[in-house]
């Protein structure tokens, strides 16, 4: 059992969501009930699986930023709803599809799908959700939104083949795993920004601020995400602390730790995430090689880089409630405890 690293900096504890969710809450009804009319299947096994999704929670953060971004934007019809409940299929396909990949046992505190019906199911489930947001994506009619998310959901797939590819490799080099995060994490934070724009026919200018502003915000998240499964608390967490290390994840914190540390400690990380040999201290010796080196600090540091850059990409448009929810989302990504 391993002890938990605190994570140290000037962290922003009281940084928050509910401005977002205050802003989109009447629309995210919409969008939920949407979800829910759209995982119906004659076949049983497909609306009981996306149950246990939906059920799950989460912090449905993706499909806000669509539709914050179109209230930015000054978007007054309502194909924002449907394109925000696409954005949240696709997610919830990715981490159907990472869950099996990863052959991982929990996720926000629940048993997975792929325990309770098995990998083939999880997979044609999922399948069949992202069918479901392209459907929806036609529906709405705006060639330009099924540009940008179809592009998406092609870099999200790269993003995976290249996670199969650096799985478990401790040569991984910081640059390796940026490209990984900003394929498989900050793709679709930056499309669900993006169409927010584009379903409002604003001018490219300001689509693009809005990609960047999701594309630095995903990877910011990603990054704590990253150093939370070091240091974050199981109660908040909804999984256990070190089940990256446990499968043998290479995150940015393990990269940092494996280039700066003596010829011993690399064997460690070779030993514990590339032949898969961890025992009962390893996870308290990862921890411990995570603060000498800073790793966790650095990690965050990174993130803070991404999330000031998401802040100027806003700086383009006027203040409104909707800026100022979008910008606490930065505040909230990079000092969140879960």
């Amino acid at each position: 059992m391993g002890v938990v690293v605190k994570l140290s900096g000037a962290r922003d504890p009281k940084a928050s969501l509910a401005p977002l969710v205050a802003l989109v809450e009447e629309d995210m009804g919409h969008v939920n009930r949407i979800i829910l009319d759209r995982a119906r299947s004659n076949v049983e096994l497909i609306p009981e699986l996306a149950r246990h999704l939906i059920d799950s929670g989460g912090k449905r953060l993706r499909p806000m930023l669509t539709l914050a971004a179109a209230r930015l934007c000054g978007y007054t019809g309502n194909g924002h709803v449907r394109l925000a409940a696409s954005v949240e299929f696709m997610h919830t396909v990715t981490l159907l599809h990472d869950d099996v990949v990863d052959e991982s046992n929990v996720r926000r505190g629940k048993t997975t799908a792929r325990i309770l019906w098995g990998n083939e199911a999880s997979v044609l489930v999922g399948d069949f959700l992202l069918g479901q947001a392209f459907k929806i994506m036609v529906d709405v009619g705006s060639l330009g939104a099924l540009r940008v998310l179809s592009d998406a959901a092609a870099i999200i797939a790269e993003g995976e083949v290249m996670q199969l590819i650096t799985a478990k490799n401790t040569e991984t080099t910081e640059d390796d795993y940026l490209a990984v995060i900003d394929a498989k994490t900050a793709a679709l934070f930056a499309a669900a920004a993006e169409v927010g724009a584009v379903i409002a026919e604003r001018p490219k200018s300001e689509a693009a601020a809005l990609r960047s502003y999701g594309r630095n915000l995903g990877l910011a998240f990603q990054l704590v995400d990253d150093a939370l499964d070091y240091s974050g608390e199981p109660s908040t967490l909804g999984k256990s602390v070190g089940d990256d290390f446990r499968e043998g994840k290479i995150t940015l914190p393990v990269v940092l730790c494996y280039r700066r540390g003596t010829a011993d400690e690399r064997a460690f990380w070779q030993r514990t995430l590339q032949q898969g040999e961890v025992g009962d201290d390893d996870l308290a010796e990862a921890m411990d090689l995570m603060k000498r080196h800073n790793a966790l600090t650095d990690t965050i540091e990174r993130a803070r880089h991404y999330g000031a850059i998401a802040r100027d990409d806003l700086a383009i448009f006027p203040n409104s409630d909707a800026k100022a929810a979008l910008l606490e989302a930065i505040e909230f990504c990079v000092n969140r405890p879960f």
